[in-house]
């Protein structure tokens, strides 16, 4: 394993007691893991340049919201637009939370979030009118089965600890 992907136990330590209590300062941090102050600044430096601590902010629930209506839309593009112009097209439309590069048979999957059905299908409207979007395919969620994660792969990264 590459030691610049690579995270240790304190590490994980450190980025599971930041997830339980988000808005903990770095000397309680260090007081609760037994090491030294300037120890996990230095980790969470560390973290934060490698891009694996991408934030500190809240996680906001959409449907607390009030968009409680969640879709995937899959999008085939023009090819001669690209994907970069479209993608800043779609940033420009608060209800697209996500947009990532796919393969298979569309071009970009996004994650997609309304107030009703029918808002719904105005947001895809609005998808629909960005240049480059030729067609979209999209999959209501029904309920959410696992709430997005990351601590399950942070402890596997360190080593199942």
């Amino acid at each position: 394993m590459n030691n610049e992907t690579s995270i240790d136990e304190l590490d994980a330590r450190l980025i599971a007691l930041l997830d339980a209590e988000p808005r903990i300062g770095v000397l309680e941090c260090s007081r609760r893991l037994g090491v030294a102050r300037g120890t996990v600044q230095a980790r969470l430096d560390k973290l934060v340049a490698r891009g694996v601590v991408r934030s500190f902010g809240p996680q906001v629930d959409p449907a607390a919201l009030g968009y409680p209506v969640m879709a995937f839309v899959t999008l085939e593009l023009r090819q001669a637009v690209g994907h970069d112009a479209v993608a800043k097209r779609l940033a420009l439309i608060p209800e697209v939370l996500e947009a990532h590069t796919v393969t298979g048979t569309g071009d970009l999957l996004c994650r997609i979030v309304a107030r009703t059905n029918a808002e719904l299908q105005g947001v895809i409207d609005r998808v629909l009118s960005s240049e480059g979007v030729l067609r979209a395919e999209t999959v209501i969620a029904l309920a959410e089965q696992i709430q997005h994660r990351t601590l399950p792969l942070v402890s596997e990264a360190a080593g199942n600890l």
